[in-house]
């Protein structure tokens, strides 16, 4: 497998290229199979900032910071959450639909 962007030789089971940074197909989940629902299972209070996190791909720290920087700065963070948190469907604590790409199996 190669990069799209720069080129290099990837292994198999490589999710981003050590060159460019660029994310592989590998692990990613469906667009379809990833609505925008409340995180159950890794959330801290409501699970808002863990589902959006999840929808967009990224890691949830940064979600969390940059809502938590919102929310003290200006405060509209705190009424976003709470929109949030009210209109957002829950999943349930039941983990999220993704497309499985098998990997080499190590026995």
């Amino acid at each position: 497998m190669y990069c799209t962007q720069c080129g290099v030789e990837l292994r198999a089971d490589d999710r981003f290229c050590s060159r460019c940074g660029k994310r592989t197909g590998i692990g990613r989940m469906e667009t379809s199979a990833r609505p925008l629902m409340l995180d159950k299972r890794s959330k801290k209070i409501g699970g808002v900032c863990a589902g959006f996190a999840r929808y967009m791909e990224v890691d949830v720290i940064l979600v969390r910071t940059l809502w938590l920087a919102l929310a003290v700065t200006t405060g509209v963070g705190f009424l976003a959450y709470f929109a949030a948190w009210l209109i957002m469907p829950s999943d349930y604590g039941q983990a999220p639909r993704t497309a499985f790409v098998p990997g080499p199996q190590t026995t």
